[in-house]
């Protein structure tokens, strides 16, 4: 098992103790697989920015594999040409600053409804859950922006679809006997039910792919075209990216980024951003103070006024 008895239940916090006691580079056997340990911020710029060429790829675990349908996806796909087409369609549609500016009136009316839910709860004296509320936000922003076409009052818009994000997330990222342990493992995560959990996981974001697509075919109304038009058009033209052939399991497994990474790391650092807030009175206070003097009167604080909020920037940063 090498060094996997070491790790525990929190490997960040098990592996910054070590790299205290062996320092910032570090050689651990995790079962059969050699890893290499960075714990600073100079060697982590030496792994990922100068010899990025040689580290850039991630490493194929059976989580990412099933979940992108067998790397076809940004994140894990390895580094080639395949992985630098989709990347820089993905960055000239959905990231590029045309496209986040031109998403701005979406943000301002999700925003809007969010306000008002809150207002309305305060008025009522109910307690707002933050969690689920800033993840509602960011699905609506993402699948707007995404798919074109909001999923709310649909079968799409439950606590279903949460928990289909969250089971995902949990299962890229729990520990598979089979990544670490090779001939065996494939046991120990049959027995532990992580191989079944695995793939029903699979089953239902392929279910929710395809309810998706109906969807956006069904309340698409004008011409604009979204990502998901995009790629389904490249999907009809047969079209060539790397030695791939654009088919719609690729379409699935790139959706899937866009999903887990965009709505789930947002939701986070919105959470979290107020966490400390409330843990931080001072910090609080001074926030508060800044978009007071620099807003004034106006009930509602637009994407420029935004630019004058630095110290707010800092702590969304910092987050």
């Amino acid at each position: 098992i090498g060094n996997l008895h070491q790790i525990g239940e929190l490997p960040h916090q098990s592996l910054w103790r070590l790299s205290k006691k062996y320092g910032p580079v570090m050689l651990l056997k995790l079962g059969r697989v050699p890893t290499v340990i960075v714990s600073s911020s100079e060697t982590a710029r030496q792994a990922l920015k100068i010899h990025d060429l040689r580290c850039c790829s991630r490493p194929g675990l059976a989580g990412s594999k099933e979940l992108s349908y067998n790397y076809l996806d940004i994140a894990f796909s390895p580094f080639d040409d395949y992985w630098k087409q989709i990347r820089k369609l993905s960055v000239q549609e959905l990231f590029s600053a045309k496209q986040v500016h031109s998403i701005q009136p979406i943000k301002d009316e999700e925003v809007k409804k969010l306000i008002d839910s809150i207002s309305q709860s305060a008025s009522l004296k109910t307690p707002v859950n933050l969690n689920k509320t800033t993840l509602a936000l960011t699905v609506s922003v993402v699948c707007r922006t995404a798919f074109g076409v909001s999923f709310e009052g649909t079968v799409l818009n439950s606590d279903r679809f949460n928990n289909l994000v969250r089971e995902a997330l949990e299962m890229l990222g729990s520990f598979s006997a089979s990544d670490f342990i090779p001939y065996v493992g494939w046991i120990i995560d049959r027995f532990s039910g992580l191989q079944a959990r695995r793939e029903k996981s699979g089953r239902d974001l392929d279910v929710f792919y395809e309810q998706m697509f109906d969807l956006h075919k069904e309340r698409k109304k004008d011409g604009s075209e979204d990502f998901v038009d995009l790629l389904l058009k490249l999907e009809k033209e047969e079209a060539v990216l790397g030695n791939h052939k654009l088919t719609r399991n690729h379409i699935k497994a790139i959706l899937m980024n866009v999903l887990l990474a965009g709505i789930d790391t947002s939701a986070i650092t919105m959470t979290w951003a107020m966490t400390e807030l409330a843990r931080n009175p001072r910090v609080m206070k001074k926030v508060q103070s800044e978009i007071r003097n620099q807003i004034g009167s106006k009930s509602v604080i637009s994407l420029d006024d935004t630019e004058q909020l630095h110290y707010l920037k800092m702590v969304i940063k910092e987050t």
